[in-house]
């Protein structure tokens, strides 16, 4: 009995040293790190993140909106054209503020200023890196989220209570574009191959139903509208902004629960054959 005993202890602390070299629940240290650096140098960049959503509502909300009237609500209700964008734009503020995180800002750390190969000589595994540039991704989002939010108030484009639950769903847009974005950023190494993101993110800004409905597409781009993560976005956060909830709202949560997940994966194994050789 004393065989098999130290036997199973010896396989329970082979698990836990491969699982220590993976985490070491301090990704808080990443975290840190990051606040102290936006508060020092980024801080334009935020508040540009954070006016340009803004700007399109006022322009085309208000100023297009004026022209094109009432149209149909995702409950099927009359709203102005300004209450059915705005959740759009939230979606795609909440998108842009992930990616910048995990992708540009992720690219840069980790290919000119090796500040990963740093952390990593450290106690910090590949998964509290992973988590903790997540974090700082989806506190970026939060904030996007909760000022947005409150300028569609003070417009009065908010006529439920249920609107609020926007901000925490924007939350989950964002961790989704964060943890898939780092993943796909670690198989960058030029400017050049940067640039396929932008390519990726203007098509879905155009084409993802954000300032008219996916009815005006042919059948086949409708599928492949459908397919695309910011449409499932948009989509879960103009039924919130209204109230109207349905089989399709645990359909786009499930849709950004899965890319969550794969995204982590993503991330964390490839740090680990980076940096962890």
């Amino acid at each position: 009995m004393s065989v098999m005993a130290e036997g199973h202890e010896a396989t329970e602390a082979a698990r836990a040293r491969k699982f220590g070299s993976l985490y070491s629940r301090n990704a808080s240290a990443v975290v840190s790190r990051g606040l102290m650096a936006t508060r020092s140098s980024n801080w334009l960049v935020m508040a540009s993140g954070f006016l340009e959503p803004v700007l399109f509502l006022v322009s085309m909300g208000v100023g297009l909106g004026s022209i094109v009237g009432p149209v149909q609500g995702p409950s099927g209700q009359e709203i102005s054209y300004a209450a059915y964008i705005a959740p759009a734009l939230l979606a795609v503020s909440a998108m842009n503020g992930a990616i910048y995180d995990s992708t540009w800002n992720v690219f840069f750390k980790m290919n000119f200023a090796k500040l990963y190969q740093g952390m990593l000589y450290t106690s910090l595994g590949p998964l509290d890196v992973a988590m903790g540039e997540i974090f700082l991704a989806l506190l970026r989002g939060l904030l996007y989220a909760t000022g947005f939010t409150a300028v569609m108030g003070m417009m009065g484009l908010l006529t439920t209570p249920w609107a609020l639950l926007m901000m925490p769903a924007s939350v989950l847009i964002a961790f989704g574009f964060a943890s898939f974005g780092m993943g796909v950023t670690s198989f960058m190494k030029t400017f050049q191959q940067m640039d396929w993101v932008n390519f990726f993110l203007l098509p879905m800004f155009l084409f993802s139903a954000t300032f008219y409905p996916l009815s005006v597409y042919p059948e086949p781009i409708q599928w492949l509208v459908q397919a695309m993560p910011l449409w499932h976005g948009v989509e879960l956060l103009r039924q919130i902004s209204v109230g109207s909830f349905g089989p399709a709202t645990v359909v786009h949560i499930g849709y950004y629960l899965v890319m969550i997940l794969v995204g982590i994966l993503l991330t964390t194994g490839r740090l680990r054959a980076l940096f962890l050789k």
